[in-house]
């Protein structure tokens, strides 16, 4: 583990590891999750890759910026951080709000992402009630904390059926996230854009992965999603839910280092 301070004063905390040589691969959490999620990814890559995984702002480690965190405010954090760290070049990788975060770095400097992965996520902007419903998330966190939302949402973030171990470490990740933190990324979040046309003009090769079970984000949203992307694979884990890097993680893991090794 390390911490970065950025130029905008944001630190940012994050796990960089694997050999030197060859190009990275960089791993943006969900919420409200941090970097621990990709804990198997690191395990069972690092030998053969080099994976970063930071800790978005307002999330673990990372400094807390109280307010409304745009998605374009987390993509400039990653590029600061991955300008410290002397990466141009990288292979770009997202789960749920982290895929959608991942697109909008796709947005700003995509030319420096020779690969993206994208799971259980959705290119598609938020809906009026949507919107909504975020905004109010956001104030009931800050009211309530996140125990109440965790226990709430826990066996849709990961099948009931997932090992005793998972659960826990999901909902520890849930608990332990600050609100405010997590406040400020339900606001912004509220207000992404749409990145299905931004897709469509992605040239370099993708990889699609969805949990057979996840309600959040259906198979039938990851097909839509593969087929925008002009070169994509498409990988359907089942048994899991919307955490399938966790509850299913040699699938997992098993589609990324495939995915890597072609490049």
């Amino acid at each position: 583990m390390a911490d970065a301070l950025l130029p905008n004063g944001i630190s940012i905390a994050y796990d960089d590891l694997g050999p030197a040589t060859g190009t990275p691969l960089v791993l943006v959490h969900g919420h409200p999750f941090d970097r621990t999620m990709w804990a198997p990814q690191l395990a069972a890559l690092h030998d053969e890759f080099r994976v970063i995984a930071p800790d978005l702002r307002g999330y673990g480690g990372s400094t807390v910026a109280p307010g409304t965190t745009p998605f374009a405010a987390f993509a400039h954090d990653i590029e600061a951080l991955l300008d410290r760290l002397g990466v141009h070049e990288f292979v770009l990788g997202g789960l749920s709000m982290g895929g959608q975060i991942a697109m909008e770095c796709v947005r700003l400097f995509g030319e420096r992402i020779v690969g993206l992965v994208l799971a259980d996520t959705s290119p598609a902007a938020e809906t009026d009630e949507g919107r909504t419903w975020r905004r109010e998330l956001a104030e009931r966190l800050l009211r309530e904390g996140m125990k109440g939302y965790a226990d709430e949402v826990l066996h849709r973030m990961v099948a009931p059926h997932s090992a005793p171990e998972v659960q826990e470490h999901v909902h520890r990740m849930m608990c332990a996230t600050d609100p405010e933190g997590a406040a400020a990324a339900l606001r912004g979040r509220a207000e992404r854009p749409d990145y299905r046309s931004l897709l469509a003009r992605f040239m370099a090769p993708a990889l699609v992965v969805v949990g057979a079970e996840d309600t959040y984000t259906p198979v039938d949203e990851a097909r839509a999603m593969h087929a925008a992307l002009p070169h994509a694979t498409l990988r359907v884990i089942d048994g899991a839910a919307h955490l399938p890097n966790l509850e299913r993680p040699d699938d997992f893991n098993a589609a990324l280092r495939a995915f890597l090794s072609a490049r």
